[in-house]
């Protein structure tokens, strides 16, 4: 057996599953530097490429260099398949291409697709992921065939209505945030279909694939006793709740200032999609810039959450937020379990969601004081970033191509860790679990 096969195999699934990603980005970079993957004369530096690199497979959005004005339609299609790549998991698509050429499925590659997937067991997990890709890949044909059909009537010609179509329905599927406008859906601010069916397919990317498939089994099973598991109860209440405060938010806070000339359907749908965009959408109808800095600061915050688990996008996730309320609530009312839809939850699951809110804080806290220091932009600019770049969602207020080099790397270690999870992070250099040998006596802590 060859030395680097015994590396391999001594590897856990999580510090596999980070190589497979980094393997992804050195690969991705490599496409993108081809020659006719970028536009004649257009300079495009080794770091720009890893950071588009970067951006891709993390599917956040963020670019230093305008996507439309790079890129050839060559390289348009490269994006999108890496888009496809990062969006779906790493794991998933290459366990469809393992199934494709009718090999078998082992107990590693299974761990590996349970860790990249978050899921909790093993049973049925290559079903899951053959409904994952079959669910995403109609989404994205019918989101796609929509949108290219309906930008005939803004482009010239029907090759690029259609390239414009299937490249937004991947990126918004994927929570991908990458536009070939130029100018992101501003063009379409006041067209309210083609915003309705892109939130329509940012929802369907971030709520989660296990979502999805309850809810696909749900309507075509036909099952009178069906029920939800809890998972899905929780995140999706949270999902649309984070959705509904965010429009809310958005529409009061803004009323006296951006909105002070706008009519009703206009700010409905401007605060809507902004709010639905900081799910890690990334795309947006108007420039986030001129927003008030209250409005900022929730979007960063919304942005710091997140999508939900087991979707395509990052942040610390809805049901970890979910379980942090929850759990706050209930120690207020002296309660030593937390009950919800008539399920009592781990405490293993409570202190996850107590240990990824605190590292994703101290992350994130950290990239701001260095942000502050290389950099020369605002301290809102660098906060909305930074929570942008961890969340994978992909909206800025512009600072993103005149970031230092410094700078540059502290997104990308943002994104990266965005999409691979913060607990995949901690366990990155983590060994399997030990159990202790012996125990100290236990003493009490003064607390508050």
């Amino acid at each position: 057996m060859s030395k680097w096969k015994l590396k391999l195999q001594s590897l856990t699934p999580v510090q596999l599953i980070v190589s497979y990603y980094f393997l992804a980005v050195t690969v991705s970079v490599l496409l993108l530097s081809l020659p006719i993957a970028h536009k004649p004369d257009v300079e495009f530096v080794f770091i720009d490429r890893l950071f588009t690199a970067v951006s891709a497979v993390s599917v956040t959005g963020l670019t230093v260099m305008s996507t439309a004005d790079t890129f050839s339609v060559p390289g348009i299609f490269i994006l999108a398949f890496v888009l496809q790549f990062g969006g779906i998991g790493i794991m998933t698509l290459g366990t469809f291409v393992w199934l494709i050429m009718g090999k078998k499925i082992g107990l590693k590659e299974r761990q590996l697709i349970m860790t990249d997937q978050n899921q909790v067991n093993l049973s049925g997990i290559v079903s899951l992921i053959k409904q994952i890709i079959v669910l995403i890949l109609i989404i994205e044909f019918f989101g796609g065939l929509i949108l290219g059909t309906y930008f005939l009537k803004y482009f010239n010609t029907w090759q690029e209505a259609y390239l414009q179509g299937f490249f937004t329905s991947i990126s918004a599927t994927t929570n991908g945030g990458f536009d070939i406008t130029g100018q992101s859906l501003i063009p379409f601010a006041h067209d309210y279909f083609i915003q309705f069916v892109i939130i329509l397919l940012i929802v369907l990317g971030a709520i989660g694939f296990p979502v999805l498939i309850e809810v696909k089994d749900f309507l075509f099973k036909r099952d009178k006793n069906y029920r939800f598991s809890l998972f899905t109860k929780l995140t999706s209440i949270t999902f649309f709740a984070l959705i509904l405060f965010g429009t809310i938010a958005i529409a009061v806070l803004e009323y006296s200032y951006f909105f002070k000339d706008k009519v009703w359907h206009e700010t409905f749908f401007y605060s809507l999609f902004q709010s639905t965009a900081t799910r890690s959408g990334g795309l947006a109808t108007m420039d986030i810039s001129v927003f008030t800095e209250t409005t900022i600061l929730i979007m960063c915050a919304l942005m710091f959450i997140g999508a939900s688990p087991s979707s395509v996008g990052g942040g610390i996730r809805t049901t970890t937020f979910a379980l942090n309320l929850l759990f706050l609530y209930h120690f207020a009312k002296g309660n030593k379990s937390i009950k919800v839809f008539r399920r009592e939850l781990h405490e293993e699951d409570l202190m996850k969601s107590v240990v990824v809110t605190m590292f994703a804080g101290l992350i994130c806290f950290f990239s701001v004081v260095i942000l502050t220091i290389t950099e020369s932009f605002s301290f809102i600019e660098i906060l909305f970033e930074v929570c942008s770049a961890f969340g994978t969602t992909g909206l800025s207020m512009g600072i993103t191509p005149d970031l230092s080099s410094i700078g540059k790397v502290i997104i990308m270690i943002l994104m990266f860790i965005g999409r691979v999870g913060i607990l995949t992070f901690l366990y990155l250099l983590g060994t399997k679990e030990k159990k202790a040998n012996y125990h100290y006596p236990k003493e009490r802590v003064i607390i508050g």
